[in-house]
């Protein structure tokens, strides 16, 4: 079993100070029993976060930083893939509210945007023609989830919803060249999107408008790769909402329950001898650790010892 946690610590401060008194027992009997065995960090600036790099790395899909193509892996999981020349590059395109400041925008958490099927695909139906002329298709997945198919998604580095919900945008939009024709898209969009029906109906239920989309999850799959067989990978994403709306008495208790529900599973399941792993993701670092047995109390005592879990925070 591989348990693969998300958000698991922050570099806000209020977080930090979450840390010092954060209690978590079977947390921390995890760490006192398993030893460290791999560390992934990059900055903080990094467009693909710690927790989606441990995930590739998990079903062999490793690429360079925003090129993980979990677009195109969700396209062949729904046959998508098979209906379109080999070595098609796909996005996800999300529907999304940007908060528009004098100086900045910042974009909105699209789970939290209340964007129900309907109004998605009403949406997607306005925008496709546009899309169209700039040689890109669409493929309604989800309410705030697109897929998309284009040339111009190919070695396209984007960077991760998680990186930019609640954040100024400007650090996160591609810039390059190849970028500019969705760069245009979003301006169009924004144009469009301002006077359609819909919005006015979402208005008057006291929701913000859908004014822009997201493109993220871009790449091409790796010749020859294929879909690993069924994992034991659980990867909970119970302190991701509360951790991008910076509701840290929200996340204190996720992680309580969280601690108390798929933390205890683990340990269980390394009572019974089971071969076990536990990965803790930040926003800079992941990392990992496994049961070993060979010098496991003296290399776990050089990691953590008996160190509050406000350590992680350095460490993540």
């Amino acid at each position: 079993m591989h348990l693969l946690i998300p958000f698991a610590a922050s570099s806000s401060p209020a977080c930090q100070q979450a840390l010092e008194s954060l209690k978590l027992p079977h947390l921390e009997k995890l760490l006192g029993r398993l030893t460290l065995t791999h560390t992934d960090t990059a900055d903080a600036s990094s467009l693909t976060p710690p927790h989606e790099r441990a995930h590739a790395r998990a079903l062999g899909l490793v690429a360079p930083d925003g090129c993980v193509p979990w677009a195109a892996r969700q396209a062949a999981q729904a046959g998508l893939i098979q209906q379109t020349p080999s070595g098609a590059d796909w996005a996800w395109i999300t529907p999304c509210h940007w908060h528009v400041h004098a100086d900045y925008i910042v974009m909105g958490n699209p789970q939290a945007q209340g964007l129900e099927a309907p109004q998605s695909q009403t949406l997607l139906a306005a925008m496709r023609p546009f899309f169209e002329e700039d040689g890109i298709t669409l493929h309604y997945a989800a309410p705030t989830q697109w897929l998309a198919r284009g040339e111009v998604f190919r070695d396209l580095a984007t960077a991760s919803l998680d990186r930019v919900a609640g954040r100024d945008i400007d650090a996160w939009r591609p810039k390059t060249a190849q970028a500019a024709a969705l760069r245009r898209l979003q301006n169009e969009m924004q144009m469009l999107l301002y006077t359609h029906p819909l919005n006015d109906e979402r208005a008057a239920h006291s929701l913000a408008p859908v004014n822009s989309f997201w493109v993220s999850g871009t790449g091409t799959l790796p010749a020859g790769w294929s879909e690993p067989a069924p994992s034991d990978l659980v990867m909970p994403q119970a302190l991701r909402e509360a951790a991008l709306a910076g509701d840290w008495a929200v996340w204190v208790a996720a992680w309580q329950q969280l601690d108390a529900t798929e933390c205890a599973a683990l340990l269980r399941a390394l009572d019974a001898g089971h071969s076990v792993q536990l990965t803790l993701c930040g926003e800079r670092s992941a990392l990992t650790f496994e049961a070993s047995r060979t010098g496991l109390l003296k290399r776990l005592m050089s990691q953590f010892g008996r160190q509050p879990l406000s350590s992680l925070r350095d460490k993540l």
